[in-house]
């Protein structure tokens, strides 16, 4: 049996073993690799070599960006910026069958990409718009399952901590380009789930509201304006080449704490402590996944797992579309039982080799990759965007997945054009000259 086969076999049982366990992701990364590289280089040799590969995974100037991204997008999260943009949501949409229900997938668009969180949007907008939907009439199933499927839209959406993640595993694909990317893919899902809404809205007879009058649009809209500018001044100045990431991340630190503390003084300093302390944590577990993924990877690489997978995957089939398919199917199972960011820092490594031999670039596989696992955070068995939108909402897995099932093949459908028409990706980084 071959290193690279022994190597693979026994990462993948000790992390399925761990998994079962109980055992947190990271730490099953660590033992799972250590003892894959044991087989070449010894004890003695894997131990330290291992803990160096870990300090080199984190010692990166630009992961400085993902702490920045994570307190900007707290900050915003309980600096009063969700309702704003509900009131601009439902201007936009007051006139749509299901014009409550289409004010959700909009408003967990733009909550979504400002706070770089799914988890966030679906909380923020289950705990405000829930109670208005369901006051309204509507079925609170319905209203829990759309919440659910676009709340992850704005992790497509930048700024996004999970493109940035990605940027890094993958080499150095350009964060500027991947943010562009992002919206095309990140904007069809929401309209898709719109798309199916409104015919589920026309069936129950979920009527629109009154239009409202163009001063009061206006006077919305300006209300709105201080918090998307955040997403404006973020996206266009890192994609403009004015700052780089990193820099755009504590760009949208600072702004944001001035929109909440002095603009919309909606947080003060008690609630700006726990703030930083959940942000610190939060940060510390993503920083601690990157470099245990680090390791992984060196052991990967040593002992030529992403060639044996390459192999071991192209020899599927000759035909492209059947082999993206079957990442594609792999992908949205991986995406079922892992977390975004640890499943993007294991499969980037196997499976980008694959794709560029495919003629991929890895900028369309960044965001097909990122899709995929999108999908995941709203699948049981462990999709936390999924428990926490059913948690919110106070209703049921088994009322509330019946209700989810049109959106997933909607969402499918944008995954397929996604996959095999780069154009969706490409299109505004070849745009603005980056892809």
């Amino acid at each position: 049996m071959s290193v690279a086969v022994t190597a693979g076999l026994l990462i993948f049982f000790t992390i399925v073993i761990l998994l079962l366990l109980g055992i947190p992701i990271g730490i099953g990364l660590i033992v799972a690799s250590i003892l894959a590289i044991t087989q070449v280089l010894g004890f003695s040799a894997a131990v330290p070599s291992s803990a160096l590969k870990m300090f080199q995974g984190i010692n990166i100037f630009t992961l400085l960006a993902i702490p920045f991204f994570i307190l900007a997008g707290n900050i915003m999260n309980k600096g009063g910026i969700a309702v704003r943009l509900i009131n601009l949501a439902t201007a936009l949409t007051g006139r749509i069958p299901g014009s409550l229900a289409q004010t959700n997938v909009v408003a967990n668009m733009l909550f979504g990409s400002v706070s770089g969180s799914g988890t966030a949007a679906v909380s923020a907008m289950g705990s405000i718009m829930g109670p208005i939907q369901k006051k309204e009439g509507y079925d609170e199933n319905f209203t829990a399952a759309i919440n659910i499927a676009t709340a992850p839209t704005g992790l497509l959406i930048p700024p996004s901590t999970a493109l940035i993640t990605y940027a890094l595993v993958s080499g150095g694909t350009s964060v500027a380009a991947l943010f562009l990317g992002g919206i095309i893919p990140g904007i069809l899902w929401g309209i898709s789930c719109m798309v199916v809404a409104f015919f589920y809205a026309k069936k129950k007879g979920y009527v629109g509201k009154k239009q409202i009058t163009l001063n009061e649009f206006f006077k919305v809209a300006l209300d709105a304006i201080p918090s998307l500018l955040l997403i404006i001044i973020v996206v266009f100045g890192i994609v403009g080449g004015i700052f780089t990431a990193t820099e755009g991340s504590a760009i949208a630190v600072v702004y944001s704490l001035l929109l909440s503390t002095i603009f919309y003084k909606t947080i003060n300093l008690k609630e700006l402590y726990v703030i930083l302390i959940d942000s610190a944590k939060l940060s510390a577990i993503i920083m601690f996944l990157i470099g245990s993924s680090n390791i992984m990877a060196w052991v990967m690489s040593f002992t030529g797992i992403p060639d044996m997978m390459a192999n071991l995957i192209l020899g599927i089939s000759d035909n492209p579309i059947i082999i993206l398919l079957a990442i594609n199917i792999l992908l949205l199972f991986v995406g079922t039982f892992m977390d975004l960011t640890p499943a993007i820092l294991i499969f980037t490594p196997i499976l980008l080799p694959v794709c560029l031999a495919l003629g991929m670039t890895p900028l369309h596989f960044g965001i097909m990759l990122t899709f995929n696992l999108c999908i995941g955070t709203i699948t049981p068995p462990v999709g936390n965007i999924l428990f926490a939108g059913i948690k919110v909402s106070s209703v049921k897995l088994e009322k509330v997945m019946p209700q989810i099932l049109k959106f997933y093949v909607a969402i499918v459908v944008v995954l397929i054009l996604v996959t095999y028409f780069p154009w969706f990706s490409t299109f505004l980084p070849s745009l603005a000259g980056l892809s």
